[in-house]
């Protein structure tokens, strides 16, 4: 199973100093964290896709190839990369590209975002979110298998013999994950394919994600890309941790209590109470997480978003020194011992490379060699 964290990338005043980072100090923080997140052991580092303020991550693929220089293992992908904005043949060149330089440790997330007033900014339209998801995918996964594209749709000008370049590396693209809250279009897509499922799972309470995980599982299934618990399956997840839960409490009211996301909503306790986020010691995050598979069934990806709502640079990287020291060790080793044999891990460049690789060999073996 992986685990990993990803970031939104948000500008937010510190509560506790008054303080706002520029934007040049949240973009080093965001490498520094994702170098961290190598440093303590953890499989994935994701970042966010914003082209609105308080957000600096723009750039995705830009951020994460200097990542990917500065790191050597942690495998590197997106929370999310906008499917309904971007141009999916965009996204084909510019995350091929990235897959080459870090070797292989690239996969992404595709998302439609919920921010009505980006969508007039690339020229759609957010009513349109759904079809543009649809559409600009299907165009997205022909152009990483096919040399050569003719393509016709409403939301884009034709294709006519277009090839993307460069290739995918080994000529296999990056896995995608489709994230969604709560469209079940998005799942049925996920399913379709037989791509990745992520939920966000951080607003909503588990009997909702427990309801789109298992749409997925079930259409997966009907697609015919294995059985129903063998679909890939990512869960997002919100920590803060102390050696004690009240002093875990304690300090991130505060924050919670004037992020821009949920301030002045429920108190921090109810939102801990309905919804996944875990506020307390390294063994309630233990134990709250591997509550998760009791109503998702066994899954693949673990993220935590861990830098939200203003926490200072220097608590975030505690939180990974938790995270990666004391809480993933003993997450990893409960998940693997549960997980039955039939089900698979996340998928990598390398599993990818070795599934084609074998599926070629089986194919051979069935074509009859004349005397």
């Amino acid at each position: 199973m992986q685990f990993g964290i990803f970031t939104v990338g948000d500008v937010t005043a510190d509560p506790t100093t008054g303080r706002t980072p520029t934007e040049h100090e949240r973009i080093q923080a965001t490498v520094a964290i994702a170098k961290k997140a190598e440093e303590v052991g953890l499989d994935v580092f994701a970042t966010g896709e914003h082209h609105n303020p308080p957000f600096v991550p723009s750039s995705p693929t830009t951020t994460l190839a200097y990542i990917a220089a500065s790191t050597e293992r942690i495998m590197l992908s997106t929370s999310t990369t906008l499917i309904t904005t971007n141009d999916p043949v965009k996204i084909a060149e510019d995350y091929a590209t990235l897959q080459h330089l870090a070797g292989g440790r690239v996969d992404l997330m595709l998302g439609r975002g919920n921010q009505g007033m980006v969508y007039p900014w690339f020229g759609q339209d957010i009513r349109q979110g759904i079809p543009l998801a649809v559409e600009n995918y299907n165009l997205l996964h022909r152009l990483w298998r096919e040399d050569v594209v003719d393509w016709k749709g409403r939301f884009r000008t034709p294709l006519q013999g277009f090839t993307s370049t460069p290739r995918p590396l080994d000529d296999v693209p990056p896995f995608v994950w489709h994230g969604s809250i709560r469209s079940p279009e998005i799942a049925e897509q996920a399913a379709y394919y037989g791509d990745g499922f992520f939920h966000n799972h951080i607003f909503w309470p588990p009997e909702h994600t427990k309801r789109m995980v298992e749409l997925y599982r079930r259409r997966y299934e009907h697609y015919g890309h294995g059985a129903a618990d063998q679909a890939i399956v990512g869960l997002g997840g919100q920590v803060y941790m102390a050696k004690n839960s009240q002093d875990a409490m304690r300090e991130f009211r505060p924050y919670f209590d004037n992020a821009p996301v949920y301030g002045g909503g429920p108190s921090l306790e109810d939102f801990s109470e309905q919804t996944p986020l875990t506020v307390g010691s390294p063994q309630q995050v233990i134990d709250r997480t591997l509550g998760f598979r009791d109503y998702v069934g066994d899954y693949q990806r673990q993220m935590f978003l861990v830098d939200h709502a203003g926490l200072p640079l220097k608590a975030v990287l505690e939180q990974l020194d938790m995270l990666g020291g004391e809480v993933v060790p003993v997450l990893r080793k409960e998940f693997d011992a549960l997980r039955p044999a039939h089900v698979p891990e996340a998928p990598t460049h390398a599993s990818l490379v070795a599934a084609r690789e074998a599926a070629a060999e089986s194919a051979d073996e069935k074509v009859e060699v004349p005397a």
